[in-house]
């Protein structure tokens, strides 16, 4: 195999690579074993008819295009290999050369690391808020721990109120006739929770038990069932009950019922503690960010668009597998918000650029400071990877592979990058 490289502008790179013809032979034979059972020749059972005269019935490429399938992933990596480039996008692909009996010549165009160029990065002045807990926050921690404890006591007598919880019976019409997903029989609604399409929770403050009501509504324009975007519908509800949410009284047995603590008193003063260790997590985050910010924007570098889009995509997937772990696939997020994979990744751009950037600057600063991430950093690293899963360090350390020990040692590094920069800030 041969690779020719060629640079273009804005760090992209055309690599030329060519696969022996014998190689392609050999991959054409693979595919001929491992679909001659598949194809009907007449006069021969299936899996006999010999490779020549499949190839006579069906044209001298009918395995070629399984063979180049088969070849590509390992010529590609092996080029990329013997390039010796670091390469930072996925490979857009051209066929020069894709022919029966000749070698396979294809190009793969890809974005390569830029080079970054150090400004200013020690003594920068940022403005960050120092971390502070005021009675008003652990007064609002308290009423959300009260709001969470809360129970629901049906009421008579009076009609549906803002905050009140109502079962209902409802049904829905567009132009007079009924729609998927628009009856719903004993339903429960948070009157405020906006949980139904705007205008339908406000119409239902002022009904009673066994009222019927007709609502008017209108769905929004961006609605995720595009047949029924910007329609206006017809609901007809009926009340079946009111609860309303009644507190806990905030004292001393409401503390030792939510928490270790037996005083109200105590219980503030460790909702204090919590929140005071939050806002400092909060703060020296936003110390690192701003202090990074600062020496991006002093860096140069050029950044080539195809880097910018795998890291998109790859930001892209990481949203979706925290969508998975709350029991929705990507495609039913598309679906309900009516986006397009092209749209959602476009929306991530910027956000992939800037941490392009302050990667890209924090392994420039590591090579400009000789940084490297010693034996004890990778121990402290496990340990604290080893806390944060409640994992035996041993097992943690099973998980790292020679490669993945070498990412994990660059992340260590970049860290200590971070740090060096915020330490010498102002």
């Amino acid at each position: 195999m041969s690779v020719t490289v060629e640079k273009q502008e804005k760090n992209m790179v055309k690599l030329t690579i060519e696969v022996p013809a014998e190689e392609v032979a050999a991959a054409e034979q693979r595919a001929y074993q491992k679909n001659k059972g598949k194809i009907a020749v007449p006069g021969f059972r299936k899996g006999k008819a010999p490779r020549s005269i499949i190839e006579k019935m069906y044209g001298p490429d009918v395995f070629l295009e399984e063979a180049v399938n088969d070849i590509l992933p390992d010529a590609y990596e092996a080029a990329c290999k013997e390039s010796g480039l670091e390469i930072t996008s996925r490979p857009v692909l051209d066929y020069t050369q894709v022919e029966h009996g000749k070698s396979l010549i294809f190009v793969a165009t890809v974005a390569t690391k830029p080079e970054v160029t150090l400004g200013e990065y020690k003594g920068l002045a940022v403005d960050v808020k120092p971390a502070e807990v005021t009675d008003e926050d652990v007064e609002a921690a308290l009423k959300k721990e009260q709001e969470k404890n809360a129970t629901l006591r049906d009421v008579d007598g009076r009609p549906v109120q803002e905050g009140d919880t109502v079962t209902l019976n409802y049904a829905g019409t567009v132009d007079g006739v009924a729609f998927e997903g628009g009856t719903a029989n004993e339903q429960e609604l948070v009157i405020g929770s906006h949980q139904f399409i705007p205008g339908f929770e406000e119409q239902m403050v002022g009904m009673n038990i066994d009222e019927d009501r007709y609502l008017n509504v209108k769905f929004p324009e961006a609605y995720h069932a595009k047949e029924l975007a910007g329609k206006d519908a017809v609901f007809h509800v009926k009340v079946l009950s009111i609860s309303e949410k009644e507190l806990p009284e905030l004292n001393d047995e409401f503390a030792s019922d939510v928490s270790e603590f037996e005083t109200l008193d105590a219980y503030k003063e460790d909702l204090k503690k919590k929140l005071l260790e939050q806002k400092e997590k909060e703060a020296t985050a936003a110390k690192e960010d701003a202090v990074l910010a600062k020496a991006v924007e002093n860096a140069s570098m050029e950044i080539p668009d195809p880097m910018i889009e795998s890291q998109a995509e790859d930001m892209v997937n990481e949203f979706g597998e925290r969508l998975q772990m709350q029991g929705m696939q990507l495609e039913q997020y598309l679906k309900y918000t009516g986006m397009s994979m092209k749209q959602i990744v476009d929306q991530y751009k910027e956000q992939a650029k800037k941490r392009i950037q302050g990667r890209l600057v924090l392994e420039a600063i590591v090579k400009a400071e000789n940084i490297e991430a010693t034996e004890e950093d990778v121990e402290e690293g496990l340990k604290k990877l080893a806390a944060d899963y409640q994992m035996d360090i041993d097992k943690v350390r099973g998980f790292f592979d020679d490669e993945s020990m070498v990412s994990y040692k660059k992340d260590l590094a970049t860290q200590k990058a971070l740090d060096l920069i915020v330490a010498e800030s102002k």
